[in-house]
């Protein structure tokens, strides 16, 4: 008993001797956090202990043959090639496309890891330790907003391309304002001014977004495009008037030509040397050219025009409206009488047939059974922005107003909300 004491004693001391030490004592919990480094993860594996080795499919090079090099076995190249039916085929690998070797750290330096780029965001995974299996995945894609400005020279898509625009852009544009600009009527100093996104993964810009705003001036008059979603449907492109961009026709059945004989009544025929009407408007363009219906309808004659028309297409839009298309070189698939086409939808491809001097086509509109000049056609939008639906278009849209220098003065919204109330 009493040596248990002692002991007891001699502990309560030591502890209180610590306790009242100058010099601190520190524990565990003293010890300052050190920060670990993140693991870096693409294509959802773990880099950090591989390393990764980029290259180019070949000209008739296989999976196998890339894998071999690798040091991967026959043997787990066949069960790689059974895993992947049910994702993606390595049959589909073609040339050309981009692929990843991620490979470990030692001196055997296997591969662990095949990434195969489908395209510039989505990619499949092979992984070819142990566990044999593929996934398919997708870079995440970063939006970036961008505007450009500028005047033409010569053409838009030169004019675009100064600017440092992708050249994909131009024909988005030019989309856009198809139903509205004749652009084989564009004139040096007319100008645009675009809103637009780009889309970037892993820092590099891959493709263009959506136009987000756009003016383009005509002779010295503006032409705005918003882009709007109506009604959960898909985006549409409005004015500053909430004017829809999209009519019943296009302005033109094809794209990258000149006009070379406009609507006449009295032209001296080109081959026949005499003077008589030409009720259409010829565009030349080389032979091949896609040619595209303007509107909706129904084809009602796909035939040979003995009078020198050579192939043509009919297509009957409405009660009222009727298009031709003439000198075609040949037919797209499908187009038959009785079928069903879309605006923008390929119907044939321009050539010389019939009675013609060089490669083009003669588009041709009647209205009524009567032949109008096609550049003279003001036909109305369609889905217009409805005056009850205005006060939130104005408010979505008048932030891209200010970016292409459309005027948003406050009696606009004053007044659309004077429209909503008396809606109500």
């Amino acid at each position: 008993m009493k040596g248990f004491l002692k002991y007891a004693i001699l502990t309560a001391g030591l502890l209180l001797s610590c306790k009242n030490s100058s010099t601190p004592v520190q524990t565990e919990a003293d010890e300052p956090a050190v920060a670990l480094p993140q693991p870096v993860y693409r294509w959802g594996v773990c880099i950090d202990s591989v390393t990764v080795t980029d290259g180019t499919i070949g000209r008739n090079e296989l999976l196998s043959g890339i894998l071999l090099r690798h040091g991967v076995s026959s043997q787990t190249i066949h069960y790689v090639e059974k895993a992947s039916q049910e994702t993606w085929s390595v049959r589909k690998i073609q040339a050309g496309k981009t692929f990843h070797i991620l490979q470990e750290r030692d001196s055997a330096a296997k591969a662990k890891y095949f990434v195969y780029d489908i395209n510039k965001t989505d990619y499949v995974v092979y992984a070819l330790g142990d566990s044999i299996y593929s996934y398919m995945g997708a870079l995440p894609v970063d939006t970036v907003l961008n505007y450009i400005s500028g005047s033409i020279e010569s053409s838009l898509w030169n004019a675009m391309i100064e600017q440092g625009a992708a050249p994909d852009l131009a024909g988005m544009l030019s989309d856009i304002y198809s139903w509205t600009i004749d652009f084989f009527g564009i004139q040096r100093r007319d100008s645009f001014s675009v809103y637009y996104q780009e889309l970037y993964a892993d820092s590099v810009r891959v493709a263009t977004g959506n136009i987000l705003a756009a003016n383009f001036i005509t002779s010295g008059k503006d032409h705005y495009a918003f882009r709007y979603t109506y009604h959960n449907e898909r985006g549409e492109y409005f004015d500053e008037n909430g004017t829809s961009l999209r009519r019943a026709f296009l302005k033109a059945p094809l794209s990258y030509s000149r006009i070379s004989s406009r609507f006449s009544e009295a032209r001296l025929h080109p081959i026949k040397k005499i003077v008589r009407a030409h009720h259409g408007v010829d565009y030349a363009a080389p032979s091949g050219t896609p040619v595209y219906s303007v509107g909706d309808g129904v084809v009602t004659a796909r035939a040979w025009d003995n009078k020198g028309g050579g192939n043509y297409i009919k297509i009957k839009h409405n009660s009222t409206y009727t298009t031709e298309y003439m000198h075609l070189r040949g037919f797209a698939s499908g187009i038959n009488v009785g079928t069903h086409v879309s605006q923008g939808q390929l119907i044939g491809y321009v050539g010389m047939t019939g009675t013609a001097t060089g490669p083009h086509l003669d588009y041709r509109v009647f209205k009524n059974g009567t032949a109008i000049d096609p550049l003279r056609m003001d036909l109305p939008a369609v889905d217009p922005i409805k005056p009850e639906d205005m006060p939130e278009y104005l408010r979505t849209v008048s932030g891209y107003m200010k970016m292409v220098g459309a005027p948003v003065p406050d009696s606009i919204f004053a007044a659309a909300d004077t429209i909503n109330t008396n809606a109500q």
